[in-house]
């Protein structure tokens, strides 16, 4: 049987494509719009995911609650260590700083205790336990912090919506798949009296239905490009005047993978659209005509 994509004239005069401007393809316009923008944005939350997981992986802190009495001697453990690239303390005035945001001209109080926070960067391979393990036993009431640790639930939550954006791609393929049908069940009553004819002259369910895929399946590819480069369009804006943030996150948010991957989404659509659409046409040839 020939394929969907070479057909006559004469087979494209029977079930003429609506092309542009059917429903089909704004339906599937307005689909691929809202998966390829909900796409970027997954693929964008993983990538952030993935920066900010690189940029602490091997970072750690070391916490002396007692005051900085006791700084000199954790640099000098950490120091001692092997593994550790660099071992510094968080000057007190940065420590101020920060608590004046969250206290207000309370946090610049001299009476006010600061602990002492010592930033440490291992090598990639060290053993974190182990160098953790040391300090705590040099210096009495230190504390050895993964940063990830308390960026875990930013990780977390950057993770789920993720998997959500994900979900919400594979929902948005349900429908269009769910709105496919429902077109091709409409074109069939449309059309009723010519597959008649061309049932009474000898054509099978197979021939009748390639004419309904042919036409689905050049709107659905119309609709998914169109909707595509709208939405592209307007995430290359977005991006566009993101080039601040884009330079503090130290990597773009969305590579050149990454539009591939946005790209074939379009003709995914109309894959999908096509292999659904001759599905549900050969099953209601046979049961209806």
């Amino acid at each position: 049987m020939k394929s969907a994509a070479f057909v006559t004239d004469a087979e494209r005069r029977l079930i003429p494509s609506s092309g542009v401007r059917g429903p089909v393809p704004v339906l599937i316009a307005i689909m691929c719009f809202v998966m390829v923008v909900v796409a970027a944005a997954g693929l964008a939350l993983a990538n952030t995911a993935s920066v900010v997981k690189g940029g602490v992986e091997h970072r750690y802190s070391i916490q002396i609650g007692d005051g900085a009495a006791k700084a000199p001697a954790a640099i000098a453990a950490a120091r001692a260590q092997p593994g550790i690239i660099q071992a510094q303390q968080v000057p007190p005035e940065d420590l101020r700083r920060t608590l004046e945001r969250w206290l207000g001209p309370a946090g610049q109080e001299a009476d006010l205790p600061l602990p002492a926070i010592i930033d440490v960067e291992l090598r990639p391979g060290a053993n974190p336990q182990a160098i953790g393990e040391a300090i705590e036993r040099a210096v009495p009431g230190a504390r050895f912090i993964a940063h990830r640790a308390s960026l875990e639930p930013l990780l977390k939550a950057l993770r789920g919506l993720t998997l959500l954006a994900l979900g919400l791609v594979l929902l948005i393929a349900l429908a269009s798949a769910a709105a496919v049908v429902l077109a091709a069940r409409g074109a069939l009553d449309t059309h009723r009296g010519t597959i008649e004819v061309m049932h009474g002259i000898g054509a099978t369910d197979d021939q009748v239905a390639r004419l309904f895929v042919r036409q689905i399946a050049i709107d659905a590819l119309l609709g998914g490009l169109a909707g595509a480069a709208l939405a592209g369009l307007i995430i290359a804006l977005i991006l566009g005047g993101a080039g601040t943030a884009t330079m503090l996150a130290g990597a773009p948010p969305l590579g050149w993978d990454d539009a591939t991957l946005l790209a074939i989404l379009p003709i995914a659509i109309a894959l999908l659209a096509t292999q659904v659409a001759r599905g549900a046409l050969v099953r209601a040839l046979r049961e209806r005509l």
